[in-house]
């Protein structure tokens, strides 16, 4: 069994600032990281649901990256109203929120 039910990883990743990619930091997800492990806190589900940096998820072009395991969704927050979004309808309520949803295309 899982010691936690949910887990979040959100990129943190920096690039220099000419970087054509990018980075998830310079997008705000430092913001969304700490908002994100405040409402878990606030909403009394620290210790089952856990929210860590990530170094880069190799997403940058969608960032700020983020995925949620087990289910294996991937979200790109852009808001604190975004994160409490995924916070409410995924983590509380198991219900992906497919307007933050990023979808990959196949190889």
């Amino acid at each position: 069994m899982s010691r936690f039910t949910k887990h979040l990883f959100i990129c943190n990743n920096q690039r220099d600032a000419g970087d054509p990619r990018g980075c998830c930091a310079s997008r705000g997800s430092c913001d969304l990281l700490d908002h994100a492990k405040k409402r878990i806190h606030e909403l009394g589900m620290k210790g089952r649901v856990r929210v860590n940096k990530a170094g880069c998820l190799d997403a940058c072009q969608h960032g700020p990256a983020m995925v949620v395991y087990p289910e294996g969704a991937w979200y790109a927050p852009r808001t604190r109203e975004d994160m409490d979004e995924i916070i409410d309808r995924h983590i509380q309520g198991g219900q992906v929120v497919e307007r933050l949803q990023i979808t990959f295309k196949k190889k």
